[in-house]
């Protein structure tokens, strides 16, 4: 089986996606998208509680494995959000993370 670029993977999800929503205004199908974070978001929170257990009614109903593959599903959602609203995904990515990262660890003057 050959290896996919992240990228490339983000792509045919997206391309599923797009196949599988239906005639929509573009509008929509960014807002939808965006707002799916936010869903996913809220799952990673329940496994934290879960794990963590912080809610003495459900006490420990997850694991830190959950919260990793919640983690995941909150950065994919995100990647095909991205991939949504920009024509290069990956540039937009890779000039932000970069400019995150030089901002962070610039050299001590």
């Amino acid at each position: 089986m050959m290896e996919a670029n992240t990228w490339d993977s983000i792509g045919r999800l997206k391309k599923w996606l797009d196949e599988e929503a239906g005639e929509r205004p573009e509008s929509e199908t960014r807002l939808l998208r965006v707002l799916k974070i936010g869903e996913e978001f809220g799952e990673v929170a329940e496994a934290v509680h879960g794990a963590s257990g912080s809610n003495p009614r459900k006490g420990s109903s997850h694991d830190w494995g959950h919260v990793e593959k919640e983690l995941t599903d909150v950065i994919v959602t995100a990647m095909v959000a991205l991939a949504t609203v920009s024509p290069d995904p990956q540039k937009a990515f890779d000039g932000r993370l970069q400019g995150l990262v030089d901002r962070v660890l610039k050299p001590q003057e």
